[in-house]
């Protein structure tokens, strides 16, 4: 029973993660630069509603749970006398833990709620200077999220290649 709670926390948070380092990939190089393309007070107002849509249970989940089922998986995993395979987890749901979560509530979430509560400028200028000043910020902490988040991922292919081979 252990084996297969390991194997299924392994694989759900290493899906999870992907899915998040792909979410922060595709903000990075596609919808920010998107977003940067159009008026700024058009990717203000998209931004908002981004922001909306995205705190939904999916996201959320996959987001809050990713490093807790790699802990769970490497605490597994140790039961399993697997322990450089869990270690890789635990460094995993580490690196993730600084380096997607903290900075989410730290940096992103902040600024989100601030771009939230601004009143978009009819005058060009100024709301192209709301919208720079938000993006550039934003977008380089993100892109932040996603290496760390690819760094995890890595981590945990790792953890479980060490795995497979041992057995």
């Amino acid at each position: 029973m252990k084996f297969q709670l390991a194997t299924a926390s392994a694989g759900l948070s290493i899906l999870m993660t992907a899915g998040m380092a792909g979410t922060f990939f595709g903000f990075s190089v596609g919808v920010m630069p998107g977003l940067n393309a159009t008026r700024a007070s058009s990717a203000i107002a998209a931004m908002n509603a981004i922001n909306q849509k995205i705190q939904n249970p999916l996201f959320l989940g996959a987001f809050m749970l990713a490093p807790v089922v790699a802990v769970v998986a490497g605490v597994l995993l140790m039961m399993l006398d697997q322990k450089h395979a869990a270690w890789l987890f635990f460094a995993a749901a580490g690196v993730y833990f600084v380096g997607a979560f903290l900075p989410t509530a730290a940096v992103n979430v902040p600024m989100n709620n601030h771009l939230a509560h601004v009143k978009v400028p009819h005058d060009l200028a100024a709301a192209t200077k709301v919208w720079t000043d938000y993006s550039g910020r934003w977008t380089t902490w993100n892109s932040v999220r996603a290496v760390c988040c690819g760094a995890s991922l890595l981590l945990m292919g790792a953890g479980a290649f060490l795995w497979g081979r041992s057995r």
